[in-house]
């Protein structure tokens, strides 16, 4: 979006419908996240191992086993990994989740208070910051301190098998292109159209990410490229290297 354009395009309405049928920020940023990481993962970590043995040997064998061994290394591990840190977030708000219906069962008169201490803090006046928290009391005490004193929405934990599967998904995505392109390419070629495909990649993932995210493009994409270059030249060094110097 350019400087100077109006958010709504003209009709407020329709902007902020579409803005709450989207849903909760912090959980699409975290989808997001998810997503962006482990493709980036996929495409870099593929494309430095393939990369680091072609500077060894450009035997499209060695090339293929390293590339899919990789792949599935990475995978795995992001799932894990993306399964633990999850679940160990989930525990974490259930159990403030559960102290906080123990706080509400047995001190609702100080959980009250202690509400409508949050709502003035946040600059409503006494008499209607406890106005409000005795209706959000009456209608949902749990959901009401849940948000307001954790941040945190008890209909909707994240889960660590969705979060999992999303991960080593984007990841086998992202590591398919690097690989493939390694193996299809003539032996003369393999180094720079895996350059290539990868830096396309890249320029992709960050374009995306920039614009789910609402952040400028430019900076977004050329994070992503070079980081990705720098991965690869390191690899191909070090595999050069390897393959030279042991040979």
């Amino acid at each position: 979006m350019t400087d100077g354009q109006e958010l709504s395009n003209g009709d407020p309405a329709a902007y902020q419908a579409a803005e709450a049928q989207s849903g909760s920020h912090a959980g699409r940023l975290n989808r997001l996240r998810a997503a962006v990481l482990g493709a980036n993962d996929g495409i870099v970590s593929t494309a430095g191992i393939v990369i680091g043995v072609a500077g060894a040997t450009l035997a499209p064998f060695a090339i293929l086993t390293a590339g899919i061994a990789g792949l599935s290394a990475g995978a795995l591990s992001m799932a894990v990994g993306e399964y633990v840190s999850v679940s160990a977030q989930r525990d974490t708000e259930r159990a403030l989740l559960d102290k906080e219906r123990r706080e509400l069962a047995e001190m609702p008169d100080e959980e009250l208070a202690e509400l409508a201490g949050l709502y003035e803090a946040k600059g409503l006046d006494k008499e209607l910051a406890l106005q409000v928290a005795n209706q959000l009391h009456a209608h949902d005490a749990l959901a009401a301190h849940a948000e307001t004193e954790l941040g945190i929405d008890p209909e909707n934990l994240t889960s660590p098998w969705a979060a999992a599967a999303s991960s080593a998904v984007s990841f086998t995505v992202g590591s398919l292109l690097p690989l493939l392109a390694i193996v299809l390419a003539p032996i003369s070629l393999k180094i720079s159209v895996t350059v290539a495909a990868v830096a396309a990649a890249l320029v992709l993932t960050g374009y995306l990410s920039a614009r789910a995210g609402g952040t400028p493009y430019l900076r977004s994409i050329l994070r992503n490229v070079l980081g990705g270059l720098v991965a690869m030249g390191v690899t191909y060094g070090i595999g050069r290297f390897v393959g030279h110097t042991l040979a």
